[in-house]
Formats: C-alpha cells, sequence, structure tokens
C-alpha cells in the first residue's frame, strides 16, 4: 500500500516554512483530537497520520531526507507504532493542547500529582492623599480586608483531633487516569480537587476552607512626589497561598486630590495671581506663599494680563530621583467692577493725559 505523502496530509505546499507546517499540524491534532471524536476510528488513524507526518516534517533534517528521498528514506524506520508518548513531538503536543482541552499527558507508568503550591491573590486598594502630602511624602496606616489562616483549625480546614484523609475516588494520586483512543489521559480528581486528599470533618469555624476573612491595619510610606494614578507596591501583604505557596502582594493605588490654589502637571505646578491695573502700570513686589514656604516675584511696571513667570526648582520632587519641577505663575490684571468719585477722577486724569484711542477702524 502506498503511504500518503505527508505535505498532502498535513495540507501545506513543499515550499512552506517550518512555523506553517507547525501550524498546520496543530489545526489537524485539535480537529481530530480523540477526545473531540470519541469512538471514531478514522479521525483516530488521521490523528495518527497528522503525528507521524510532522514528525518528519517538524524536524528540519528529516525533511531534508524527505525531500530528497520521499518515504524510503526511512525504510529503517517503524512510524505506524513509534513512541509518540516519549517523542519530543509528544512534548509539544502537549504544550498545544494540555491546556485546550483541560487535561495531563503523561507516558506510561509517570505519576501526576494535583494540587501543587499556588501563590495567594494580590489585594488592590485606593488612597487618597492631598498634594501637601504628595509633595512632603507621609506615612499612613491603611486598614485592609485580607485571608489570614483558620486560628480554630489553623490553616487546616480540619477540627480538631481530625485530619485529611486519602482521597477515596483517585486513591491519593491527585488524579484520575483513563484510556483514550491509543494514550493515557489523566484528568484532575474533581472530588479532591487534584490535592490527593479530603477533609473528613470539616472545620464549623471556616468550613473546611482553612482561612477567614479578617481585617488588619497595615503602615505603609507614601514617597514624595507620588502622582495620582500611581501604584505602590507591597510584597507579601495579600491573600495567603494555598497548599504552601506565598502570600500575594498589597498594591494601593494613589489619588491625589485637586489642590483650591494649584494645578500640577507633571513634577511642575501652575498657579494664577490677580494683580490691579495700578500695580501692572507701575510694577509691584508680590509673596507667593508655595508648598514649602514664602516667595517674591518682582512684577516690572507695564505688566500685561497673561504673562507667565517662572521660579526654578519650586514645584513637586522628583519621584525616586534628584531635583524638583518648577513653579509657574501667570498673571491676570483685574480691572475694578466699581469706583469711588476720587478713583473715577484720577482714572479719567490718566485717561486724557495718555490720549487713550476711543474709535477703531477696521481700515
Amino acid at each position: 500500500m502506498t503511504k500518503k505523502d505527508y505535505y498532502e496530509i498535513l495540507n501545506v505546499s513543499r515550499n512552506s516554512t517550518q512555523e506553517e507546517i507547525k501550524k498546520a499540524y496543530r489545526n489537524m491534532a485539535l480537529k481530530y483530537h480523540p477526545d473531540r471524536n470519541p469512538s471514531n476510528k478514522e479521525a483516530e488513524e488521521k490523528f495518527k497520520e497528522a503525528a507521524e507526518a510532522y514528525s518528519v516534517l517538524g524536524d528540519p533534517e528529516k525533511r531534508k531526507i524527505y525531500d530528497t528521498y520521499g518515504h524510503s528514506g526511512f525504510k529503517g524506520e517503524v512510524f505506524r507504532d513509534f513512541d509518540f508518548f516519549s517523542s519530543s513531538l509528544f512534548r509539544e503536543f502537549e504544550d498545544i493542547l494540555g491546556d485546550f482541552f483541560g487535561f495531563d499527558f503523561f507516558s506510561p507508568g509517570k505519576k501526576r500529582r494535583g494540587g501543587y503550591p499556588r501563590k495567594g491573590d494580590d489585594i488592590w486598594a485606593e488612597i487618597e492623599i492631598t498634594l501637601e502630602e504628595a509633595f512632603n511624602g507621609i506615612d499612613r496606616e491603611l486598614e485592609i480586608l485580607s485571608e489570614e489562616l483558620c486560628e480554630e483549625c489553623g490553616g487546616s480546614g480540619a477540627q480538631k483531633g481530625t485530619g485529611r484523609i486519602s482521597c477515596p475516588s483517585c486513591g491519593g494520586t491527585g488524579n484520575i487516569r483513563f484510556q483514550q483512543g491509543f494514550f493515557s489521559i489523566s484528568r484532575t480528581c474533581s472530588h479532591c480537587g487534584g490535592t490527593g486528599e479530603i477533609i473528613k470533618s470539616p472545620c464549623r469555624e471556616c468550613e473546611g476552607i482553612g482561612k477567614s476573612k479578617k481585617k488588619k491595619k497595615i503602615k505603609i510610606k507614601i514617597p514624595a512626589g507620588v502622582d495620582s494614578g500611581a501604584r505602590l507596591r507591597i510584597q507579601g501583604e495579600g491573600e495567603i497561598g494555598e497548599r504552601g505557596g506565598g502570600r500575594g502582594d498589597l498594591y494601593i493605588v494613589v489619588k491625589v486630590k485637586e489642590h483650591r490654589f494649584f494645578k500640577r502637571d507633571g513634577d511642575n505646578l501652575y498657579c494664577e495671581i490677580p494683580i490691579s491695573f495700578s500695580q501692572a502700570a507701575l510694577g509691584t513686589e508680590i509673596r507667593i506663599h508655595t508648598l514649602d514656604g514664602i516667595e517674591r516675584l518682582k512684577i516690572p511696571e507695564g505688566t500685561q494680563t497673561g504673562t507667565e513667570f517662572r521660579i526654578k526648582g519650586k514645584g513637586i520632587k522628583r519621584l525616586g530621583g534628584y531635583g524638583r519641577g518648577d513653579l509657574f505663575i501667570l498673571i491676570k490684571v483685574v480691572t475694578p467692577k466699581s469706583l469711588s468719585k476720587e478713583e473715577k477722577k484720577l482714572y479719567e486724569e490718566i485717561s486724557r493725559l495718555r490720549y487713550e484711542k476711543t474709535e477703531f477702524d477696521y481700515k
């Protein structure tokens, strides 16, 4: 009987790349997998054919031999009953399909015990601080709700004086093994969850879980320069792990409140200072209360509204670095809404002396 062409089996051309061949094999393996086609001998044969074809075409050296000599290049090898489980092809097949079908493959005689240690879940919390606190940094105490070992059973999940027993469903292996087609499959035992053990007398306090939710206080240090959206990570302050796994982490998301006077953009601060017409015309010196003291700023005569001044190094401290941002001051010349008789006479005199224009022509 003439053997089928390996390229035809995988439905690829002879100039296909190794990645294209691998992809074609994956698609066929998923399509004809015995678990998807129970008691279907034809699907099982196609599955075997695809595996055999890929065992050659998936190996660049074997592919060269096949391209030159065809099937005769492998006369000394037997593929019909090749050891699928001990080959590198099996390991790749396990990577391709293991998670998809929700089971583990293993070689005959190899036991795979479920219930591996698992790290605990992370906890997320939000903390709101003022701009002043972000500027200086602050120590805070935060109350969080997290899982802790049950005090009644010490985390065992069993009543005092009792313990865990071997799971009767899987015999303590943590998985149920059965034959599927031409290979063995192991599924996680649903009775014990893969641990190989069950609790006969669950703890009344935690109902056999071994842990319970409790409030605890954590002291945290918020560094100077932190901004809204920043995440602080505190290792080992999350949920407790399972089966000896480490604790998760605590992530704190910082939110900085808006300030009534300063606006922040990165490490820079911005503010708006109102001055009178006479201060803008004659010039003056103003005092600004910043986040770390008083700064004096000289306003030159003739300053216009919208003029911006910059004071270097008076912004926010750079988080994790050196130096600080700058402080930007926007001047707004305020026009008085009401005038006394004396003020009105003075402004009229100024207007007369300056021959202020009252007529405007676009031409």
